[in-house]
């Protein structure tokens, strides 16, 4: 690899990590050399990109380009451009940037062409023109809106041509008007001196800095937005992701506020979020609140033919709209960014939004559809865009159970005490590639308000709940002589009554969801156990309360059945690899051997073996094992109130 493209990977990488810089990945960056132009390639992140992101394109033929008659109908000829930039580019397996031919015209080694929001806030601002040269210098080129694409191309090639006539070489810094900033040179070291400078003299130059102050989301939240994932997902899931700020307050204060930021400002707005919102006041009660968004969202999929990425609920924040969590989370940083360039706006004279046509030529550009293809995200698996709670899922059976659901495409909310471990997990799963995503949340399982702020977390998250796993559990071994009253209370708090304490606050959400959508199935699983099929020696405050949990298990089932709830059990053997057994100072192994459970056993290994011999499979049960039967009782729309064991054989049902 020369020195100049890994001077392209790091100043690529460096503005990609700093979201006041770029936005859902946007923005391209170059570098040539006489014969051939390295250009990010669509469906890369500046972020992360290697090598591997950038197209490689053969210049003489990208001179073409410059040359060449094409179509007066914008749509052939940008059709006819596409396939001349194909034929452009060496490395067929790229689809190179749609600027790739604004970055060829530079001469200029390195190019970086960024949307910063301190930089849009003029460009989209009624100023915009008046304010170059006191702010971005006076050898800084600037070009008032045009459509993107080829006319855009040649009017910046025209504005290179007559600088490079005037001075004799290239302007540096070049201005989009309602769509970002060019900076090139021969070094990255100049181009960052030139994004250094230019960012101070913004800075500087507004009024009333924005404020990004996080507030909290109102507890009704839980009321309402599980009732909206509903209605908008009647062709498939959807996630949202529920905001509140400084910023989104500012415009959801009232309807005349909200229309500074009713209308897009750049291209990318439109790519993510489309180009229409919906706006709520207040109103007197959840149920209102419910049926006004009803109401305006029908008439809103009927004017328009797709529904709302946005919408502005006043008194709850801002929702996020997604065809998954990927998604929802790009709308979220897209739309936060227009509000923060409409607050800058007003330091430069006011907002000025794109026009009806030049909105309408972005939503219907190929191009710019295939970006939002793009940024949808890939999604695949058994419970694909579901949003899942898995209770005790920080580390062993729990965590193995959440992993194999987040591979699946589930959101995954772990719910567990450990704090530490629990985060760890979650960023652990979030590397999972996939367009879904986890969330840690500390809960205390045996404690009503703890699983209130749970419930809360999750619709903030993701917008709703399709499963709760109930996992989470303790055993704590020995017999009638062994056993003390606080033992037994808390085996049995935790086994027992918490899972009714956790149905109670996940089933509020899942009646409210399958309330507005018929089409709709929500799932409690209790994972159980063995022991709660057939008793066992010194240990009868876990079975006790296992065989308990059937009994809420199918109780359950009968009630929430006409709310198209399903509770259902999952009994697996032993996990003899994982820490509840194998741990080597409090693991059941160890328990069972001081407790005498396995008459005769000397050692640990006694103790297992004993085991063992029990399993007509031989062998013990998997998280794996367990998730296929969690994916069975999901995907079954006509099975509730069974107790389904994964047990290697050990336990038979009668």
């Amino acid at each position: 690899m020369n020195q100049g493209i890994k001077d392209l990977i790091e100043v690529s990488r460096s503005y990609g990590r700093q979201k006041e810089y770029v936005i859902a990945g946007g923005g391209n960056t170059s570098f040539k050399t006489d014969d051939q132009l390295w250009v990010k390639a669509s469906g890369f992140a500046l972020s992360t990109i290697g090598e591997e992101g950038f197209a490689v394109m053969d210049r003489s033929k990208l001179a073409k380009i410059s040359v060449n008659e094409y179509s007066s109908d914008p749509f052939e000829r940008e059709s006819q451009i596409k396939n001349d930039l194909a034929d452009a580019t060496i490395t067929k397996d790229k689809r190179p940037s749609v600027e790739t031919s604004f970055h060829n015209a530079i001469n200029y080694k390195f190019v970086v062409h960024l949307h910063p929001t301190a930089v849009n806030g003029i460009m989209c601002s009624n100023q915009a023109e008046k304010l170059v040269k006191p702010v971005f210098g006076n050898e800084a080129v600037y070009i008032p809106y045009i459509d993107p694409g080829y006319i855009l191309f040649k009017a910046v090639e025209a504005k290179i041509i007559a600088f490079r006539a005037e001075k004799g070489y290239d302007p540096k810094v070049i201005l989009l008007q309602n769509h970002g900033i060019f900076v090139s040179a021969d070094t990255i070291q100049e181009i960052t001196d030139i994004y250094d400078g230019i960012i101070a003299n913004i800075e500087k130059a507004v009024s009333n800095p924005v404020d990004e102050t996080v507030l909290p989301v109102a507890e009704h939240v839980t009321e309402v937005v599980p009732a909206i994932r509903a209605i908008v997902s009647q062709e498939g899931l959807k996630t949202i992701k529920v905001t509140n700020s400084a910023l989104v307050e500012k415009f959801n204060s009232g309807a005349e506020a909200f229309e500074k930021v009713n209308y897009p400002f750049t291209p990318d707005l439109i790519v993510y979020c489309k180009s229409k919102y919906i706006y709520i006041d207040e109103v007197s009660s959840s149920e209102a609140t419910i049926e006004a968004f009803k109401t305006k969202y029908e008439a809103f999929v009927s004017d328009n033919g797709f529904g709302p990425k946005v919408v502005f609920i006043k008194g709850i924040g801002m929702l996020s709209i997604g065809d998954n969590a990927a998604q929802s989370n790009i709308i979220k940083e897209v739309f936060e960014d227009a509000m923060k360039i409409s607050w800058l706006s007003e330091s430069f004279g006011g907002q000025h939004f794109m026009t009806p046509q030049q909105i309408n030529f972005i939503d219907t550009w190929e191009v710019e559809n295939y970006r939002r293809k793009v940024s949808a995200g890939a999604a695949a698996g058994r419970v694909e865009n579901k949003i899942s709670i898995v209770t005790g899922a920080a580390q062993g059976f729990g965590e193995g159970i959440a992993r194999v659901m987040k591979e699946n495409g589930s959101n995954i909310v772990v719910a567990d005490l450990n704090e530490a471990v629990g985060k760890a997990t979650a960023e652990s799963f979030n590397e999972i590639k996939n367009s879904s995503r986890a969330l840690f949340v500390q809960t205390n399982v045996a404690d009503q308000e703890s699983l209130k702020n749970l419930m809360h977390q999750t619709i903030c998250e993701f917008g709703g709940l399709d499963v709760f796993v109930s996992n989470a559990g303790i055993l704590r071994a020995g017999g009638l002589e062994e056993m003390t009253p606080e033992s037994f209370d808390l085996v049995t708090k935790i086994n027992y009554n918490a899972y009714f304490y956790c149905t109670k606050a996940a089933t509020l959400i899942m009646k409210l969801q399958n309330k507005y959508n018929a089409s709709l199935y929500a799932d409690v699983i209790q994972i159980n156990s063995k022991s709660g099929l057939a008793g066992s020696k010194k240990n009868f405050a876990y079975a006790g309360g296992k065989f308990g949990g059937i009994g809420l298990t199918q109780s359950f089932a009968l009630e929430l059945a006409p709310d198209r709830i399903k509770v259902n059990s999952i009994c697996p053997g032993n996990f003899y690899e994982g820490p509840l057994w194998s741990d080597p100072e409090n693991g059941l192994f160890v328990q069972y051997l001081n407790a005498g459970k396995v008459p005769g056993a000397k050692t640990v290994e006694d103790v297992k073996a004993f085991y063992l011999a029990q399993v007509p499979l031989g062998k013990g049960c998997s998280p794996v094992d367990v998730a296929k039967a969690v994916f069975y009782a999901i995907d079954q729309e006509n099975e509730t109130g069974q107790a389904i064991p994964v047990s290697g054989g050990q336990i038979m049902l009668n």
